[in-house]
């Protein structure tokens, strides 16, 4: 498996018309960039279009500001038939000081593959290789397994 498919890096410096009077920039301009950058690794992992299943435990650690660079970095963690789980984390930098970024958010995305006909469709497998991938990926594993059974399925 080529692992430049299964990770993904954008960056973008936030403006004011992405946030409030204030200067915060509004968590909903974050979580489309997330979407974004989940859906871009996604499509390249899959070769195919992919759509947004479900976005799990999306958390605020620090707020972002105008002027920040916003770095996201997507990453393939678990694949399912037709689903990948793809971790995204946020990471600011105030591009007037010369201070380290810092991971602003984090989220889980699941997304599904589909064909020309909208229909979903399936992926290639997903073998963990490094230590960290294996333990992301059992992590991911073991929450997708209390989430069906919550969920009844």
């Amino acid at each position: 498996m080529d692992k430049r498919k299964t990770k993904l890096t954008m960056s973008q410096v936030m403006y004011p018309h992405q946030a409030n009077l204030a200067g915060n920039v509004h968590g909903g301009e974050v979580m489309k960039l997330m979407d974004t950058t989940a859906a871009a690794v996604a499509r390249r992992y899959a070769r195919s279009n992919v759509v947004t299943a479900r976005v799990d435990e999306l958390q605020f650690h620090h707020p972002i500001f105008v002027g920040s660079l916003v770095t996201l970095t997507a990453t393939i963690a678990y694949v399912g038939r037709t689903s990948m789980e793809v971790v995204v984390n946020v990471y600011i930098e105030d591009l007037e000081s010369d201070t380290e970024p810092i991971r602003a958010l984090s989220s889980y995305f699941t997304m599904v593959a589909l064909d020309k006909d909208g229909v979903p469709k399936q992926v290639p497998p997903f073998v963990p290789e490094t230590e960290e991938e294996i333990m992301l990926y059992n992590t991911i594993k073991e929450r997708r397994e209390a989430l069906k059974k919550k969920s009844g399925k």
